[in-house]
């Protein structure tokens, strides 16, 4: 059998409060989310440390707000924290801007994650994820975050930037720093925590940022004196009009880079071998049958919802479903909501590895923000199980997991497995 039905062994509360850091370290509270879908989908949610903001909570509404950028714009920030105009000039990246500047910039970034690009790194890829696996399975007992799940986003975009192994383990340390930002197991400086008003003119508020920036610097000096094709080289070439990212847009986009390039795919990974694993028979179907892999995966990245939501603010007055928004009102397109949504997909708790129709939002969906490195992530996933199952008969609980304490990424931070054979 190729699908399970309430597939999530804890749905949470009803009442949790969704803006808390806290409501997600026993994992994503869908009973509440799946009680305000229900009873009111654009949701006025209150907020300890800010405005408040509207939540859009069903699938199609998430659909039409990620699509009209002139009634949504993301020039405010694309996360809840509000900002003056010089934070939000600083933190700046491509996805704060809307066109037509975004697609200028998207533009010149965009060259080495274009679906015939990513395609010509299968070879590369399926030996990463052959030579990390064979790695892990040395051993039968595991953390499958660290021992894979990091391991193979982190060489594969260290090896587009043109960088080592050694400077890939410096980039996810960064990169989980800086998703993590609100959990004490990645920073020593956890927004609402601590106090970060030194760090608020950098990008996630994290000293990570500052690292990162200076190890940009070097590299791109690097690239300057001895271009090559990697993806540093690209990103110092000038754009069709024949400007070049600044210094500081530069700098921006590889923090960008190194949060999103590891973190997010890791976690989709991991969510699934959790999901596999308490369902045995999945894995099972899936082993049987190799053609499953293309719908497999997207049924992953639908269920996993690793980016939560993402922010959007209302540049006009406006009506949805009876609420009146007004312009300024911050507005969070929950991705997780949507991608459970039974107006969206039929039996959403149902883990379907074969389900045909699968238009998730896992990526932003068809957007001018659809994200860069959706292929990418596609195939990182698809060649890492496909060897994994060639490999394990079957993975085992070996130890608690352990959520990410974050209202904005579901990870899976701790993920200890037995290989059973």
């Amino acid at each position: 059998m190729s699908f399970v039905d309430d597939y999530l062994p804890n749905l949470g509360p009803d009442d949790a409060d969704i803006t808390s850091h806290d409501a997600y370290v026993n994992g994503v509270p869908h009973t509440t989310f799946t009680r305000l879908r229900t009873e009111d989908p654009v949701h006025w949610t209150e907020e300890q440390d800010g405005s408040g903001f509207w939540s859009i909570l069903r699938y199609d509404d998430a659909l039409a707000v990620s699509r009209d950028v002139e009634t949504f714009t993301s020039s405010k920030g694309i996360r809840l924290e509000e900002m003056d105009e010089e934070e939000t000039e600083a933190r700046l990246t491509m996805m704060e801007l809307d066109p037509p500047d975004h697609t200028r910039y998207r533009r010149l970034v965009s060259k080495g994650f274009t679906r015939r690009r990513v395609e010509s790194y299968e070879d590369e890829i399926r030996e990463l994820a052959i030579e990390v696996i064979e790695e892990a399975l040395e051993h039968t007992e595991f953390d499958f975050v660290h021992a894979i799940a990091e391991q193979l986003p982190m060489r594969m975009l260290g090896r587009m930037l043109g960088t080592s192994d050694e400077d890939g383990h410096k980039l996810v340390a960064w990169g989980d720093a800086l998703l993590g930002n609100t959990d004490p197991d990645f920073t020593d400086f956890p927004v609402a925590l601590t106090d970060t008003e030194q760090f608020r003119m950098v990008p996630f508020r994290s000293p990570a940022s500052i690292q990162i920036f200076q190890w940009a610097q070097v590299q791109a000096e690097k690239r300057r004196a001895n271009p090559t094709d990697d993806l540093i080289s690209q990103l110092l070439e000038p754009a069709k009009d024949g400007v070049p990212l600044t210094d500081h847009e530069f700098n921006n986009f590889v923090t960008l880079l190194v949060a999103a390039g590891n973190d997010t795919t890791r976690y989709t990974m991991t969510h699934a071998v959790w999901t596999l694993m308490n369902h045995p028979e999945l894995w099972d179907s899936w082993k049987a049958d190799p053609l499953l892999s293309q719908t497999a995966v997207e049924e992953i990245l639908r269920t996993s919802s690793v980016t939560m939501h993402f922010r959007r603010t209302a540049t006009r007055d406006i009506e949805m479903r009876g609420k009146q928004i007004k312009a300024g009102d911050k507005i969070a397109i929950w991705y997780n909501s949507a991608n459970h949504d039974p107006d969206g997909f039929e039996n959403p708790f149902r883990y379907d590895l074969a389900r045909e129709s699968n238009d998730h939002m896992a990526f932003g969906r068809n957007g001018p923000h659809l994200c860069l490195g959706a292929w990418l992530a596609r195939m990182e996933v698809r060649l890492v199980f496909e060897e994994l199952l060639k490999r394990v008969d079957r993975f085992e609980p070996n130890g608690p997991i352990k959520h990410l304490r974050s209202n904005f990424i579901a990870g899976i931070k701790q993920l200890p497995v037995k290989v059973v054979s």
